[in-house]
């Protein structure tokens, strides 16, 4: 199973929407882990404003808005 992460921040309207809208895509498909930019320095200096950020396997899959395309497309690589 894939490891899918967000990179997010509390309050972040974006963020919120874009994992309730992801959860239902990542059914058998992916693990989801939810980070907080703001409790890692490495992080915070890595996206900044810029969340929320997906991640699979370490590769940036998109920001701000989900793109079910790439979702896809990067679950589906081997």
């Amino acid at each position: 199973m894939r490891r899918v992460r967000v990179y997010s921040r509390p309050g972040c309207h974006l963020c919120e929407c874009l994992i309730e809208e992801l959860v239902p895509l990542l059914a058998g498909r992916g693990e989801l882990e939810v980070r907080d930019v703001d409790t890692n320095g490495g992080w915070r200096d890595r996206f900044g404003d810029r969340v929320p950020v997906v991640t699979i396997d370490g590769r940036i899959v998109c920001e701000a808005r989900l793109d079910r395309q790439a979702l896809d497309e990067a679950l589906a690589a081997a």
